[in-house]
């Protein structure tokens, strides 16, 4: 069911909510930015924006194509699993760019990771020579490790996984390295068996430093998450 809204007054609601340090700190990305206007709107405002909307399928690929990176992201997180499309998908996930834009695509209890082909789609981008694909497809089996137990989302699939993790995190291109750790953690917050197997690899790789030694950007490290006293008191550690 449409949310009843206009492009133009979902861009008015974003025009609204403009934050000015927000948009100070878009401005500094430089070509981060991949070239995206912003009102500096933070995932957690957007979240609530997006709950105002309402789900509608036909804003959201609307809100889509216009070149501001709120819009945009508004636009994946009212849009209907039950209608999305391979075909949107894979035209979409080729204007990510590798950035923020990717992880909330792909990640952040993003709609896609509720589609029903989501799991053959993660399985398909892991194995992909696009570097954004490899990298919404670890984005997605993050997500999947979050759901409950299905069929497919056994012991060893997760296993598998972390064993390609292993075999090919050295050789990827650090925005794929970051999906691959983010997956990780996840898969090593289901059951003790696979935080066992995450934690060891984990501890292997060491934290992930994605932003290059850039001042207030602490590396990724996993093993604070696989050994946080909650997650060891929720697996009865």
């Amino acid at each position: 069911m449409g949310s009843h809204m206009t492009e133009k007054e979902v861009m008015a609601l974003l025009e609204a909510n403009r934050n000015e340090r927000g948009v100070a700190n878009w401005e500094r990305l430089g070509e981060e930015t991949e070239g995206l206007g912003s009102f500096g709107i933070g995932l957690t405002q957007l979240r609530k924006l997006a709950k105002q909307v309402g789900r509608d399928h036909g804003l959201a690929l609307k809100l889509w194509e216009i070149e501001n990176y709120d819009a945009k992201v508004l636009g994946l997180l009212i849009d209907d699993p039950k209608e999305l499309t391979r075909e949107q998908v894979e035209r979409q996930v080729e204007g990510v760019g590798a950035g923020m834009l990717a992880h909330v695509f792909s990640s952040c209890d993003a709609t896609l990771a509720k589609a029903p082909f989501v799991f053959g789609l993660a399985c398909e981008w892991v194995e992909s020579q696009d570097v954004i694909r490899k990298q919404c497809g670890y984005g997605l089996i993050y997500e999947l490790s979050k759901k409950g137990r299905k069929k497919e989302l056994s012991d060893e699939f997760f296993l598998g996984c972390i064993k390609r993790i292993r075999e090919r995190f050295w050789d990827e291109d650090i925005a794929v390295r970051l999906g691959m750790g983010c997956a990780l953690m996840g898969i090593g917050k289901r059951n003790v068996k696979l935080n066992q197997a995450a934690l060891e690899l984990a501890i292997e790789l060491g934290p992930i430093d994605f932003n290059e030694g850039k001042k207030g950007c602490e590396p990724f490290d996993v093993v604070k998450h696989l050994t946080s006293d909650y997650l060891r008191g929720k697996l009865g550690l």
